[in-house]
């Protein structure tokens, strides 16, 4: 379970922090925002490190950048476990310039300096991206977590995408044991659709941390992915 802090009050952010991690969350999810690859800003590096004095938990970043390799450094400095970055922004070109049968060398070189700086690799897309361009790199065993988008990126408390979702059945027919992560719209009821579909990391941020019971709603979740686990 993941809540993502986006949904959190940014004035009492360790505070907040703590408090979900105290409700049981496995993982933080912190969205950067560069106001250019997607319309909005968030937190940067320098949140993230002061919130890394004040948190020893899993810091899930998934980076919304149009130069996710620029970056790669910094988060590490500033105390990022899992860098996820957009197969979108990860090669010149973009999207054309990828193919679902050769991994491309800026996405592999990108892959390996996230590596190289201690934290783990998380590859994610747009819901209007092909899955098939991630292949090479899962298959390459490049990418620790797979993240399938199911709201367009940019701003949170948007409607899951069920279509979207069906990307988390083709990773998991293929790959089944990937971490596949799943964000955009997941409460107590559509978690149901995504695990059903793979999803074994759930990313949720009204849902939770507006909820009237936070731990509940994460336990709410938790058990739906822990059944499809054993076969739902």
């Amino acid at each position: 379970m993941c809540p993502s802090m986006l949904s959190s009050d940014f004035g009492r952010l360790a505070e907040e922090s703590a408090r979900m991690v105290d409700l049981g969350a496995d993982w933080l999810h912190l969205d950067v925002m560069d106001g250019h690859f997607v319309p909005n800003l968030t937190m940067g590096a320098p949140i993230i490190k002061c919130l890394r004095k004040h948190s020893a938990a899993f810091f899930d970043c998934h980076l919304m950048l149009s130069h996710p390799k620029q970056w790669v450094k910094d988060y590490a400095a500033a105390g990022a476990d899992m860098y996820t970055f957009h197969i979108e922004a990860a090669a010149e070109g973009g999207v054309p310039a990828l193919s679902a049968n050769a991994a491309h060398p800026e996405v592999v070189e990108l892959c390996g300096d996230i590596r190289a700086a201690g934290m783990h690799v998380g590859l994610t897309l747009k819901p209007e991206t092909d899955v098939s361009l991630l292949l090479p790199y899962v298959d390459a065993g490049l990418v620790d977590m797979v993240l399938v988008m199911t709201v367009r990126p940019g701003f949170g408390g948007q409607k899951y995408m069920p279509e979207a979702a069906d990307k988390c059945r083709v990773l998991r027919d293929k790959y089944p044991g990937l971490l596949i992560q799943v964000d955009g719209g997941v409460d107590c009821a559509t978690v149901e659709d995504a695990a059903a579909k793979g999803a074994n990391v759930i990313v949720a941020g009204t849902a939770i941390l507006c909820a009237a019971d936070p731990g509940e709603a994460m336990a709410v979740m938790r058990a739906a992915v822990d059944k499809c686990a054993r076969g739902c």
